[in-house]
């Protein structure tokens, strides 16, 4: 293999020094044979491919890892599109609990997040956005756009984010392409003086389906552009350049997620995704193609490492964030998610697209969200209104869920989707189904913002969108510090999984150098454990 040349001074011989220099993320390790035993020198000169000359400072090389820090791990092109020094995204999730406090953390921290917009009033989010901009200033962030089927509330917030120059979205639950969406991707779209076509606004897609993420990573549909063009929206010109780029900058091939997911293996669906870009990065032969990044089941140094060994672009997280003290939930769901294992999620119906039978995936240790919501479902899919509905399903409904009147829950139905969506009521009066479905609907908003107010007298009712990732992270983090929920902020929590990785990669190709040369080192050595960030901060510059 070769050899190195080093100072037998600092020549150092117990397999603990190789724990050691592991962590030294921005110096080279090299494993030598010193003499019939395993030897870690950090500085020296190495020589491959020639024959130790056999002298007294130069010593067979065994193993080789490269330097490898934090914010080497991903793609270049896609730290420089969106300014951050870590390909690290922390996701959006619903009613504000990616909050403004994790937003601020993620980039504070070189990183970048989305804040949570689902299932708040527009007004809310309008605040919510002066303020990051306000605190941000030209730091990176993002706000979230999920898919509703309601193309008036989606070109109302759309509007707003322009209005307020939000040039970065993330895109998720979408089941097709839309107008609105489109749109927004094609604002203020022009080609410079360099021949270069711009386009200011950002989209950070999500789907687990590749038919899904086919459209994304296209140029938009000729219809769409001709729709835009006739509504006066883009001009002839930005259609032609439209055609140059796709519609989403990156995708985030998303996993077995909390959420709406469709539980994906990762280990395939992000190979595919990223084999789809090629191919159609290729077809249309794109200047900057897009990243291809992983989320779903992000949790642990080792799952980081392997995502970015798969190739991927960045890595999105969620569920452990919820557990970080920035999120905006409450303090008694972070200590339910502290608590979790891997085998503590199930699904259940989704409260935007609940008519149609999509679902989320949610905690199940400590709620009994899950059975409740399910079960609302099943009676939606059995009968035809609430006054058709017999007495002791109407009695196991108000007294075991609703804890109310189902007269009380309309009334109260009625006055949220006035304010929040109205078009969702017209058919409602008319339609004693679909009249149902919203009083049924309801009752899962309620659930999530019980768990977000930490309602304790709810607590059975909490809804906590929660991924497998969860219970990953805690049994990592068991004995150490992060096993408690008021230790883990954002920094710490992200860190301590990028960092790892870097610790992950570089012993395995230790351990590989070892093996090759018959070496069998104890499992234990150089096993990355949760650190804080004063501990890991000499080993960053």
């Amino acid at each position: 293999m070769g050899y190195v040349h080093c100072d037998p001074k600092t020549l150092e011989t117990e397999m603990p020094a190789v724990s050691r220099a592991l962590l030294n993320l921005g110096h080279p390790i090299f494993i030598v044979d010193a003499g019939g035993r395993i030897g870690v020198c950090r500085k020296g000169r190495a020589v491959l491919g020639e024959d130790n000359p056999q002298k007294p400072d130069h010593y067979p090389l065994i193993a080789y890892a490269p330097p490898l820090r934090p914010e080497d791990l991903g793609s270049p092109a896609f730290k420089r599109r969106h300014h951050i020094r870590y390909a690290y995204v922390s996701g959006a999730m619903a009613h504000g609990i990616s909050s403004v406090a994790l937003v601020r953390a993620a980039a504070n921290a070189g990183m970048i997040g989305f804040f949570g917009s689902a299932g708040l009033f527009l007004e809310t989010l309008e605040k919510v956005i002066v303020q990051l901009k306000s605190e941000l200033a030209d730091l990176p962030f993002g706000m979230n756009m999920v898919y509703s089927g309601n193309t008036d509330l989606e070109w109302a917030t759309l509007k707003m984010y322009i209005t307020h120059g939000i040039h970065r979205i993330s895109a998720a639950g979408f089941l097709r392409l839309t107008l609105p969406l489109v749109a927004y991707r094609l604002e203020g779209i022009q080609r410079q003086a360099d021949g270069a076509v711009v386009c200011p606004n950002q989209i950070i897609a999500k789907t687990s389906r590749l038919e899904i993420a086919r459209q994304f990573l296209s140029p938009p549909p000729e219809k769409m552009l001709r729709d835009l063009v006739n509504q006066n929206r883009i001009t002839g010109d930005q259609a032609a350049l439209a055609e140059t780029i796709p519609v989403a900058c990156d995708l985030t091939a998303e996993a077995d997620s909390g959420g709406h997911t469709d539980n994906r293996a990762a280990v395939s669906l992000l190979p595919s995704m990223i084999d789809l870009r090629d191919a159609l990065a290729e077809t249309f032969g794109y200047d900057t193609p897009p990243g291809i990044g992983l989320g779903g089941g992000i949790a642990t140094p080792r799952a980081v490492a392997a995502a970015f060994t798969m190739g991927a672009d960045y890595v999105l997280a969620g569920s452990i964030h919820q557990a970080c003290v920035e999120s905006g939930t409450s303090a008694a769901v972070r200590q339910m998610l502290a608590q979790a294992l891997q085998t503590d999620v199930d699904m259940a119906p989704s409260a935007n697209l609940f008519e149609r039978g999509i679902k989320v995936q949610v905690l199940t240790r400590g709620t009994l969200f899950a059975r409740r919501a399910s079960r609302l479902y099943e009676i939606y899919r059995s009968h035809e209104s609430l006054g058709s509905l017999p007495a002791d399903v109407k009695n196991e409904i108000e007294d075991k869920i609703f804890k109310n009147s189902l007269e009380a829950e309309w009334e109260s139905t009625r006055e949220f989707f006035s304010a929040y969506d109205p078009a969702q009521l017209k058919p409602a009066e008319t339609d004693p189904r679909r009249k149902m479905g919203l009083v049924f609907r309801s009752y899962l908003g309620k659930a999530a913002r019980w768990a977000i107010a930490g309602d304790l007298s709810r607590q059975k009712d909490f809804q906590i969108w929660c991924g497998p990732a969860m219970g990953a992270f805690n049994e990592w983090a068991a004995g150490s510090f992060l096993e408690h929920p008021e230790s883990r902020d954002f920094k710490t929590v992200a860190m301590n999984l990028l960092f790892g990785a870097c610790v992950v990669l570089r012993r395995q190709q230790v351990m590989q150098g070892l093996a090759r040369a018959g070496v069998l080192p104890q499992d234990f050595v150089g096993r990355f454990r949760p650190m804080e960030l004063t501990e890991m901060e000499p080993y960053l510059t």
